[in-house]
């Protein structure tokens, strides 16, 4: 899946651009050669979102808790690079 697309959308509001760009640095970091782009986009409502190719991989809508970075990466890694080790996994 190279080339794969990030979409992280933050709430301004609640000031959460700080947050999303840190997750972006660290995807990009982990996994530059199998992402295409990381977008980074404002949004209202408390949202903090990660998508992959348009499909919801973290949220904090439904349990208001912001998604887990290492998880984040985790599914990340599943997804567009499974052979990958990430961390201690």
């Amino acid at each position: 899946m190279a080339g794969a697309r990030i979409e992280i959308t933050y709430c301004t509001k609640c000031r959460f651009l700080l947050r999303a760009s840190w997750m972006a640095q660290e995807l990009l970091t982990t996994f530059g050669d199998e992402l295409g782009e990381v977008a980074i986009v404002p949004g209202s409502g408390g949202i903090f979102e990660i998508k992959l190719d348009g499909e919801v991989i973290a949220t904090n809508q439904e349990t208001q808790e912001m998604p887990d970075p290492a998880q984040v990466k985790r599914k990340v890694r599943d997804l567009v690079a499974p052979d990958r080790k990430i961390g201690h996994d």
